[in-house]
């Protein structure tokens, strides 16, 4: 049964969906590129009532990869049926249900490819992740994996990295994830999945990345250099990707759009009204035709090529946090600043507390989260099962949590409660110490440890609904010279991957979204990879409240850093956080600076021009 607990006195109308739970076993992890091996579906009704199985295995036509992990060898699949042959049923199963899944967005990517690739429409509306469940819940586990997560809800497992195993595991994380939420009266974290199909599914091809740095612009009368960022608009009598080839071949940087770093726009028609000549107009960017570019391609003068830096040392990252330097803004950007200089130690403690605040305006409610931070404890955002305390201020009494809060028998503190001196006992609520990680305050810095088997980083960003607005996780990959090498380097919903997948934005739930780095596979002439939010309309963070973000080598791992970071009321984009090289290591800074403008001028400060 999935149904939650009878005797829950707040009824969740909104937890009655039919469900489709789904466990996919893969070639590698990049769904553009890898194959299903296994799927597994099992179906049930609102009541809980299980109304379907199906599970295969399927021959992905190519090698199964890790067969060490899920031991799915090349003659195991010979005999197996292809996607294509297995993707109507499927989608049956699909068909008018939730798809439920652990990391959901990873079931749902393989399969929207797979759907693609058999030419059918992938049937889900909607999706649902345990994972970001069981973060709003916060459960006292070490980490958020499958195995950790049954062994705590008392779920067996037989046999691990077995598609059908793992879904039937899956129900039984998912019955009692329900009730959990349902006893802290948490809305679920649905996902809305619109319909993809190729070819606006499919990622572009990776672009080769350009291997020397922006020169600058085109001086009158002078020649191409290597670096140089050349757009192209308008009908050319070469064809354009002989027009591509020849100028990526020199060294030339070709950019699907035109922003003040552009060093030339190519076009025909001088008084052309494209979007591209319009802005390069507005910019002041040289423009040539087509035959003086030809010939300026015939010399293309040499650039200089991106530093490469050493490998990290093999040691772990040192105890002390040196101070971060200077934090670059994009030139087009308004910084707002709060008025007291941040810290940049991390606040470390054994056993923490969790504060809630309730009420108070947004300035009240952020200089109380601040001295939660201070005096060593983690502040929260939701109500969770990791809440140890909970601060009232003005008109919290009226917060629709606080019902939950009394039944739940929470301690309620007035504001003074910070100010008081730190009690001797420690909090005997369960500690969830293995999550825990660093707490940082606003700036703070950490340094990373240098992985054994990948150097791949969650970004998590999360807040609490306070109003109907969307805001957008963004992300910027940087060179040396704080600019985006090519386009795709800005990562956003309408691109949710770096050319060659390094960096991907994943949606979690409606309050909650993430970006993985793999450093291992950023190029060599990359800096700097900030992330950012912005708000879609005329709200501003201080309707918004606090972000928490939280950094962690994997989707369901064990938190290393993390930060609650308050705006302060006028912004509509906040740069939240941002992983950087400091020599050989990589480190992570909790940022919070909060910029008056949208989207579109941070991003156009970082050399991209929003179309």
């Amino acid at each position: 049964m999935l149904s939650v607990a009878p005797a829950l006195d707040v009824p969740r109308p909104d937890y009655a969906h039919d469900w489709a739970l789904v466990d996919v076993e893969t070639s590698g992890l990049v769904p553009r590129r890898d194959r299903i091996l296994s799927v597994a579906v099992l179906t049930f009704g609102p009541d809980g009532t299980q109304t379907g199985e199906f599970s295969t295995l399927v021959n992905p036509g190519c090698d199964p990869g890790p067969v060490h992990v899920h031991g799915l060898t090349p003659e195991r699949l010979a005999g197996a049926p292809t996607f294509d042959q297995v993707a109507e049923r499927v989608g049956a199963l699909l068909r008018d249900r939730v798809l439920v899944a652990h990391n959901a967005q990873f079931d749902y990517d393989f399969l929207a490819h797979e759907f693609a690739r058999a030419r059918l429409h992938l049937p889900v509306a909607q999706r649902l992740c345990t994972l970001a469940l069981n973060r709003r819940v916060e459960p006292p586990t070490d980490d958020l994996s499958l195995a950790s997560l049954a062994a705590h809800y008392g779920v067996p497992q037989t046999r691990a990295h077995d598609a059908l195993d793992d879904t039937r595991v899956l129900a039984g994380i998912f019955r009692a994830s329900l009730t959990e939420a349902a006893r802290l009266d948490l809305p679920l974290p649905l996902v809305p999945c619109p319909p993809r199909q190729d070819p606006q599914f499919a990622p572009n091809p990776p672009k080769t990345p350009c291997a020397f740095r922006n020169p600058g612009r085109l001086e009158p009368g002078g020649p191409l250099v290597q670096g140089m960022k050349i757009a192209i608009t308008g009908e050319t009598t070469t064809a354009r990707a002989e027009l591509v080839g020849r100028s990526v071949g020199a060294g030339l940087n070709m950019m699907a759009s035109v922003s003040r770093h552009t060093s030339v726009l190519v076009t025909n028609e001088a008084a052309s009204a494209s979007a591209k000549a319009r802005r390069a107009a507005a910019e002041g960017v040289p423009v040539l035709d087509e035959d003086t570019f030809l010939r300026l391609l015939e010399d293309v003068r040499p650039g200089t090529p991106h530093v490469k830096q050493s490998p990290a040392p093999p040691a772990a990252a040192p105890a002390e946090l040196p101070a971060p330097e200077p934090l670059p803004v994009p030139a087009t950007a308004a910084v707002t600043t709060p008025p007291s200089a941040p810290a940049t130690a991390a606040v470390a403690a054994p056993r923490r507390r969790r504060v809630l605040v309730l009420g108070g305006t947004h300035e009240a409610a952020s200089a109380a989260r601040v001295r939660i931070v201070e005096r060593g404890w983690a502040a929260a955002l939701n109500l969770s099962a990791s809440v140890t305390d909970v601060v009232l201020l003005p008109g919290g009494e009226t917060d629709r949590r606080m019902a939950r809060i009394t039944a739940l028998e929470l301690p309620v503190h007035a504001p003074d409660w910070l100010g008081a001196p730190p009690a001797p006992e420690t909090v005997a609520a369960p500690a969830r110490t293995g999550t825990a990680g660093a707490v940082l305050p606003r700036g703070g810095v950490v340094d990373l440890p240098t992985l054994p088997s990948n150097g791949r980083w969650h970004l998590g960003a999360s807040w609490a609904r306070q109003s109907d607005c969307e805001i957008d996780v963004v992300a910027f990959v940087l060179d040396e010279d704080e600019q985006v090498s090519c386009d795709g380097d800005f990562v956003f919903y309408g691109a949710p991957e770096s050319p060659d997948g390094a960096v991907r934005l994943l949606c979690d739930g409606p309050t909650e979204q993430s970006v993985t780095v793999d450093l291992t596979v950023l190029p060599p002439a990359v800096r700097r990879v900030a992330i950012a939010a912005a708000i879609d309309g005329a709200a501003v963070f201080g309707d918004i409240g606090a972000v928490q973000i939280t950094l962690a080598p994997g989707s369901d791992a064990p938190v290393t850093a993390q930060a609650t970071l308050d705006a302060a009321t006028s912004e509509r984009t906040l740069l939240l956080a941002e992983l950087y090289r400091r020599g050989p290591l990589w480190r992570f800074r909790a940022v919070g600076q909060g910029y008056d403008q949208g989207l579109e001028d941070l991003v156009r400060g970082y050399g991209v021009e929003v179309k």
